[in-house]
């Protein structure tokens, strides 16, 4: 039985180094005849146009711009979910809430995807347009709100899950000093499980960064430097998954840049991680 679960150990990260060595082989293909210092620098991504940039900038904005949307929305909602189910909640309500919150991240992407264009959009159009602010039937205000919508399980679950261990000797002592419930619940337990929290916030973001289909169908697909979360743009999954189609010769450089792109993503996820797991062992409190 050890044998056996170290053998399923070994696959993950077998998994994982397989990911990582077809990307790296992939993207040095693509590097060989597109500078590095212009992938980063320039600011036009055309990959499939006659006279091609290679600039990964504009995407980069899109996939930035979508993903503080989405956390502006999921952090402050999924920590306020999460205190009520951890310090409020009865248990009967809590296993009643939990689930069907969880239910969230069971819904296709796809139709988040056309739940943003279809509703959010046009609601956001009626919103917006008294202030003087004409909303685009694509952009990544809307996409970014219903990724948000999308990720709060993931962070309410995760931030419960790390209030909950935190021990109940520290809430008494709390109620001791004459603290009510709510000062306890923001003073003392959300301090106290801070590094689960950062860990579940860094979890949602790496889930909004890489997320396709909302951003496909909501955000549009033109790749553009973005300022304002009202502009459409293209993100780095969206730019794969529209050349991921079959359209684009194999081997070609436009195939290629999918590789590149995706390099740019898993390098941008991993350095979120280990920010992730820095601040978890630098906050981490052992009781």
């Amino acid at each position: 039985m050890e044998w056996l679960l170290f053998a399923a150990a070994l696959v993950a990260v077998g998994v994982v180094i397989g990911i990582v060595y077809v990307v790296i082989a992939e993207s040095s293909k693509f590097f060989l005849q597109v500078s590095p210092i212009e992938f980063l620098t320039e600011t036009t991504w055309t990959p499939l146009f006659e006279n091609p940039s290679y600039g990964i900038a504009p995407l980069l904005t899109g996939t930035f711009m979508s993903t503080l949307v989405a956390l502006a929305v999921a952090v402050p909602l999924g920590l306020l979910v999460a205190i009520y189910l951890s310090e409020f909640a009865s248990s009967r309500t809590r296993e009643t809430i939990k689930p069907t919150l969880e239910l969230l991240a069971a819904v296709p992407t796809v139709v988040y995807g056309y739940f943003a264009l279809l509703f959010v959009t046009p609601l956001l159009q009626q919103a917006l347009r008294p202030l003087g602010i004409e909303l685009p039937s694509f952009n990544l205000l809307s996409a970014g709100i219903v990724i948000g919508l999308m990720i709060i399980p993931y962070i309410a679950s995760l931030s419960e899950d790390a209030m909950r261990a935190v021990p109940r000797s520290m809430r008494e002592g709390s109620y001791a000093m004459g603290a009510t419930r709510l000062e306890t619940a923001f003073q003392v337990v959300v301090p106290a499980a801070v590094s689960g929290v950062v860990g579940a916030v860094i979890l949602g973001m790496s889930r909004a960064i890489g997320e396709t289909m909302i951003v496909a169908v909501a955000g549009g697909t033109q790749p553009q430097m973005v300022v304002s979360p009202t502009q459409q743009g293209a993100t780095v999954t969206a730019f794969i998954a529209q050349v991921a189609l079959g359209d684009i010769a194999f081997g070609t450089l436009e195939y290629n840049s999918i590789f590149a792109a995706g390099l740019a993503l898993l390098v941008l996820t991993l350095l979120f991680n280990f920010v992730a797991f820095w601040l978890q062992r630098r906050y981490r409190e052992a009781y």
